[in-house]
């Protein structure tokens, strides 16, 4: 891999340019490196280092089978077991209004977890070792894109400092504020809420049981997140007033209301660490791709993280973008950025997309509403699903992206 400073300098020729090097981005330039292409990616500000001797991240992401294939056949996932991963191999999920419960366990799928916790700086970091050791990766970074003109044969970037880039295609992996998206023209519809989600590290009273808990409240859901040293990432969402009340509490009340709000499923709440909260909100592009301009992640789409869902939508979109443009010569003969070919990566995905989004968004209906007959419903209906072995099975299959379509790298 090339480094780039921010200096100004001749015109630079890609095959493709991605803007934005977070997980995403850093997934999708690995996998068209591996295909022989010649890649810039641009990000903003160097990522901090992982550090093993640090605390666990605030930010983690519960990693699909799906997305682990990816990973693996990137070379990606043994960097990332090399620095931290918690495997679970149970999840737990259960109603605060009524008895109504369902658990998942790997054993009944035959499988030797459900899938692993992960902090996002964990992935990145593993994903840019491997992106590293590619020659024909060009890493610009700090850089921020300043302009895009897309023209008949190629798109041309410029950057803050005055770099010039051109290449037939640009992809934005620069987050649910995409500058590239922006700069397209491309209009988002975008759903508020009204939550926040609050995320700490705890240490409970008694062991995680390396199990995935979640425990459906009236005003949002709260995730218990197990890690390999024992505690729980945590990630509850709650109305914006009470993320804010929340968010002001010294750490021992914060840690009883957060036992109460648990169930005390796993006692005690023993240790709280720094807190931080984010808005959520549902997005999606009104476009996927234009001639020349394809979009991925939170850039295209984002939704609820109540079943932890949106990293490995993103990581999907990747490699269904790798797999629609491996068809392409290498030899010049071919046009990675023709709107026809880009349109077949926005019906592969965008579907799937939408539907994981409306279903987030009708868990969230149901299950955040305390009135009598949705609470029979919803408590019913954990109860039966649980007794039905083969639904229950088929839903963490397709969860964990052991079913349904998937991209050759998911496979």
């Amino acid at each position: 891999m090339s480094n780039a400073g921010n200096k100004a300098d001749a015109m630079q020729v890609f095959d493709v340019v991605i803007v934005g090097g977070g997980m995403v981005g850093a997934t999708l330039g690995l996998a068209l490196a591996r295909q022989g292409r010649r890649i810039a990616v641009i990000e903003a500000r160097e990522p901090t280092p992982f550090d093993p001797a640090a605390d666990y991240d605030l930010r983690v992401s519960a990693i699909s089978r799906a997305s682990q294939r990816i990973f693996e056949h990137l070379g990606a996932w043994p960097g990332m077991l090399a620095r931290r991963a918690s495997p679970y191999a149970h999840m737990h999920v259960w109603d605060a209004t009524g008895n109504g419960e369902i658990h998942f366990d790997c054993a009944e799928l035959g499988e030797p977890n459900l899938g692993h916790i992960i902090e996002n700086r964990v992935i990145q970091d593993a994903l840019l070792e491997r992106l590293r050791a590619e020659d024909n990766v060009s890493w610009l970074c700090p850089a921020s894109l300043a302009a895009l003109a897309v023209e008949a044969d190629g798109a041309r970037l410029t950057m803050e400092d005055g770099c010039e880039l051109r290449a037939p295609l640009v992809v934005g992996a620069d987050g649910a504020r995409s500058r590239v998206r922006e700069l397209a023209g491309i209009d988002v519809a975008r759903q508020a809420y009204g939550q926040r989600g609050v995320v700490a590290t705890v240490a409970t009273e008694r062991p995680h049981a390396a199990t995935a808990w979640q425990r459906f409240l009236p005003t949002g859901p709260l995730a218990f997140l197990p890690l390999a040293d024992g505690r729980c990432s945590i990630v509850w969402s709650a109305d914006d007033a009470r993320a804010e009340a929340l968010m002001a509490m010294d750490d021992a009340r914060f840690a009883r209301e957060l036992g109460v709000a648990f169930g005390h499923r796993l006692g005690e709440i023993v240790s709280v660490s720094p807190r931080a909260a984010f808005p959520l909100a549902g997005s999606q592009a009104a476009a996927y791709v234009r001639p020349r301009i394809a979009l991925v992640g939170d850039a295209a789409h984002t939704i609820h993280p109540l079943a932890g869902q949106g990293a490995n939508l993103g990581f999907l979109d990747a490699a269904t973008l790798a797999d629609v443009l491996a068809g392409v010569p290498g030899d010049g003969r071919g046009d990675l950025g023709h709107h026809a070919l880009l349109r077949r990566y926005e019906r592969t995905r965008r579907g799937d997309n939408v539907l994981s989004m409306r279903a987030m968004e009708g868990f969230k209906l149901l299950f955040g509403n305390d009135l009598a007959p949705l609470a029979w419903l919803r408590n019913t209906g954990l109860a039966l699903t649980n007794r039905a072995g083969p639904v229950k099975h088929e839903l963490i299959r397709r969860a964990m992206g052991l079913s349904g379509e998937r991209p050759s790298l998911a496979r």
